[in-house]
Order: structure tokens, then sequence, then C-alpha cells
């Protein structure tokens, strides 16, 4: 890597601003001389975090993380000193002058600057043509008719390509080849411009740097299929690096602590008009390790929010799997079916309020792709012995126990570093608890004498939610909506078929009694154990005088 100068080094030295590189990562606040706020190295409620502007260092009290300017982009933007005095001579329009190396590092240095430098007049020129040019009133009509105004367009640079050679020609006039034009992606083997009457998204990397296009079609006889076309992969663009609008959202997804991922750039668009800011695309793709290592320097914490189609599903599934592998905090925001943030934006803030965590989701998932209850339990199981206790995790649980109506009995085999030791759950364990408690109920259903005896044992006895209902409707507790009447009559016709007396029922509701007892008893502190076992006895004693 060649060497930057001493005298370019100064000069970013001298132009840097402190305080405007810390309010990238983390809000400050004026307190004297100085400016106070919560450290961005280590998770903290009560500020610690010191930036003196005279002195260009800042030091925080909590983790002793401290220094300059430049250590605190190398330390949050994983970079080393060259890296960090590249970041900030961007940030602060600095050039730099760099110190003679190999010929070959030398001109490749070189090429890529004129790449960047080409780009960056191209995302002008498209620029300048949609909004001054006439020919660029359709383009303007289809902005305003998806609601996207002027401003947040401008904001983020959408442009319009006039298509033939017009980008090749205003660019050879300034200077540069047509090797340059096509190692940019601007320009296809015949010469034309690439992109052709098509609205132009500039793709800019973390430090605002353009390093390709999206094109989007507006026009039904494009020779172009596809809606989106992005430029060519090169040298300096890969899609896969890239996050639609990070530049943009960068401080803001720091403040708040959280990036919002969604899938098109008109989203991102709409959502910034709102007034939401840590918004980013991954521009209908899933999220990769690149682009999760740009957000790490910013925030562990993700909302993803993709369409609720099935592409959509698999795109979410695919960024999960990785940012969760990553340590990121996940939460998945919902939409109906066939919409888009950009229906309706102002809404969105509502949304992220009733996002899903990840764990719950996912065990959600397992369980409707699952061809039978068994293989649901054993999925779940899978994916949940990945992760170690938490809220998140005990909400999983509670689902999937819900879902699968496991008694208590199995969803140990849930518990934290269980899916090892306990193996698979037979289908019999599974289904014996749910069938002790539907052939009890057809018992009292045929035999209304029972319905005392029923009254009893609480809705506790019940691990499934359609047989706790059930309960309720044979004590004549609520009437019978349709899912009852049709699964009272499915009662019937089992008492008929396992000939349930009045004596079996009898015996059944004791066993509800015993296994309600046997969890009780595993839970009870020393004050109610022995109460406890001395009613499981006489439960027992009272189940062996029906053999």
């Amino acid at each position: 890597m060649a060497r930057i100068k001493d005298a370019s080094v100064e000069a970013v030295k001298a132009a840097i601003d402190i305080v405007t590189v810390v309010e990238g990562r983390t809000r400050l606040r004026k307190m004297g001389s100085s400016y106070k706020g919560l450290c961005p190295f280590h998770q903290e409620k009560t500020p610690s975090f010191s930036v003196m502007p005279e002195r260009g260092t800042f030091h925080c009290f909590g983790c002793g993380e401290g220094g300059d300017a430049i250590d605190f982009v190398e330390k949050t933007e994983q970079l080393d000193f060259v890296g960090a005095i590249e970041w900030l001579a961007d940030r602060f329009n600095v050039p730099l002058e760099y110190e003679e190396a190999s010929p070959e590092a030398d001109r490749e240095r070189k090429r890529k600057e004129r790449l960047y430098a080409l780009l960056e007049r191209a995302a002008s020129f498209y620029e300048r043509y949609l909004w001054e040019a006439e020919a660029g009133a359709f383009a303007r009509e289809y902005l305003a008719s998806r609601r996207l105004g002027e401003s947040v367009a401008k904001e983020f640079r959408i442009g319009l390509a006039p298509g033939g050679t017009a980008l090749a020609r205003a660019a050879s006039a300034q200077g540069f080849t047509r090797d340059e034009l096509a190692a940019a992606g601007l320009v296809n083997r015949r010469g034309n411009d690439y992109f052709m009457r098509r609205l132009l998204f500039p793709l800019a990397d973390a430090r605002g740097r353009v390093r390709g296009f999206q094109a989007r079609q507006l026009h039904q006889d494009d020779p172009l299929r596809a809606k989106y076309v992005n430029s060519p992969e090169g040298d300096l663009f890969r899609k896969g690096d890239l996050l639609y609008g990070l530049h943009q959202a960068r401080a803001a997804v720091a403040k708040q602590d959280c990036a919002v991922v969604v899938e098109g750039n008109t989203d991102v668009l709409a959502l910034r008009q709102a007034g939401f800011e840590p918004v980013i695309a991954s521009m209908g793709t899933a999220l990769t390790e690149r682009q999760l290592k740009e957000l790490v320097r910013l925030t562990k914490r993700l909302y993803l929010c993709f369409d609720a189609d099935a592409a959509g599903q698999e795109a979410t599934l695919r960024g999960m799997e990785l940012a969760a592998a990553e340590g990121f905090d996940i939460h998945l925001v919902s939409l109906p079916v066939g919409t888009d943030p950009a229906d309706d934006p102002e809404s969105f803030e509502q949304r992220l309020g009733e996002a899903e965590d990840y764990l719950p989701y996912r065990v959600r998932l397992e369980i409707d792709r699952a061809r039978d209850k068994q293989q649901a339990f054993q999925r779940v199981q899978e994916f949940l012995g990945r992760f170690g206790d938490s809220p998140q995790r005990q909400d999983a649980v509670r689902l999937a126990a819900d879902r699968l109506d496991l008694p208590r009995e199995t969803q140990a085999g849930l518990a934290p570093g269980a899916s090892r030791s306990t193996g698979a759950i037979s289908p019999k364990l599974l289904d014996a608890g749910s069938r002790l408690e539907r052939s009890a109920l057809a018992g009292v259903a045929t035999q209304p004498a029972l319905t005392r005896v029923l009254a009893e044992l609480g809705p506790e006895h019940f691990d499934s939610a359609l047989h706790r209902r059930m309960r309720s409707h044979l004590l004549a507790e609520v009437g019978a909506d349709d899912e009852l009447a049709r699964y009272l009559a499915e009662l019937h016709a089992r008492a008929e078929a396992e000939s349930i007396d009045e004596q079996t029922a009898r015996q059944l509701l004791l066993r509800l009694r015993e296994r309600q007892l046997q969890r009780d008893v595993s839970e009870a502190d020393d004050e109610r154990l022995l109460d406890l076992q001395q009613a499981l006895a006489k439960v027992r004693t009272a189940i062996r005088e029906f053999a």
C-alpha cells in the first residue's frame, strides 16, 4: 500500500473536527468546554464518555478507551492508520498525496482514483439530466406518482439515463477513455451507454463514494425485461458489498443503535421522507456477510422488513441466519401480503413496535414447515439447541408448547442444552398427554354426572388450549362456537369407539389429577412438598382401586 505523505497527514489532522467525527457514533451534549455522551465502545446508561475539542481527544472513564480522532476512526471503523486517514480525508475534503510506490501499485491506485472520479461525474450527469432536461419530465412524474418529493430524490442523487452515447460522449470530452468507461460499468461492448432511459439510483459505499448504479425500468418498450438492472460486477462494484442508503443513514443508525433493513431503494426514500432515518436497503437480496460487517461497526440491533411473499421470506431467512451467527439482536417487521413500507411510511414506526423477535419467529416458521407434529418438535429442538437461555428463547419455547400442545414433561426437551441429551421425542410421548385429556373430556361429555368431578379440576390440568375451552363449555361456563361444536361431536364418537364408560372416565380424570400433582411436586418448596406428596399418594391409591 502506498504511503501517504506526511504533509497530507498533517493537513488531515488540521481539518478534523473531532466532535463531528464522534457524533457520527453517539449523541453528545456540550458541558463547559467539553462534550459528554454515552460511550460507543461499551454499554452504559450514565454518560462517562468525554470529548475535548480543544485538545482533539476523547476519553471514556468507564472502559478506559481514549485517543485522538484518528484513533477513534481506527477503532470504530475497523481501519488501520492509512485507512483512517483516507476516511477522514474523504470526510473533510482533504486531497491526499502519496509517496512513491512500486510502478504497478501506483498505477493501480491512480486507476481506481480515476474510476471513482468518473463514477462521481456520471452521477452528477444523470442528476442534471433528470432535473434540467425536458426529457426528464416523465421520470419526474413517476417520482411524484410514488409520492417521492424533489428534496429526498436530490438527497439520494436520483438521476436519469438518456441512453444512446450521451454519457460516453460527455465523459470522453472530459478526458476519460473507453477502457475506463467499461471498467466503471458505464458502457457496453459496443461503446453505447450501459443504462438507457432508466431511473438511476447511485450505489455508494459507507464513505459516500459512488461505486455503481441500480436502474429502474420506466418504459414498456425497454429492451431489458428486468424491472431493476445493476451495474456489472467489477473492481469497484460488487452488489454483495453495499447497502443502499448506508452513507446517509450512518449517523442515525449509530445514534439510535438500530438499523432497519428494507428490500427496495424506494422504501428507503419514502421512509426517509417521512422522517424515519436509520433505514437502509439490501436491494432485493438476502443480507451478506460483507454487508453485516459494515453494519456491525454501527449497531448490533437489526429490524428486517422484507416482502411477505415466498421469495421475501426466503431472503429474510437467509439474512437472519447470517446475522444471528454474527451475534445481532434481530427483529422481524411484518407487512401485509402485497405491500411494502413505501405504501404507508407514516405508520411504519407502529409496525416496528409490533416487531417479532427472531427466535419466536423462527420457531413458528419451523412448525409451519414441518410435515407433522413429531418433525415440528425435532426441528424446533434442533434450532433452539443453538441458543442459550434468554427471554427471547423462553418466549419461543412457550410458543412451541402452545402450538404443539406439549405437556410440561415434553417441554423439558426444549430446555437449553437438552437437545443433545434428550434426543428425539417419541410421537407416542408427544401425543399421550393430549390423548389423556381428550379421552377424559369424551367421558364427561357422554356421562353428564361427571361434570361435578371435572369441576374439581382447574384449567391448569389441561395443556391444550382447545381442551381448556371444552372443559369450560362442559361446565356451562361458555357457549359452543363452531369449533367446539365440531369437537364435541368428535368426543361423543371417540367415547363410543373407545368404550369409555363412567368408571373409565373417572379413572381418566384421576390420572389428570395425578399428572398435575406430579408437576406440582417437582416445583414445590419445602413448606408445600409434604402435603402434595400425601395428596399424590391418595390419588394413586384411588387409581389402583380401579384395577
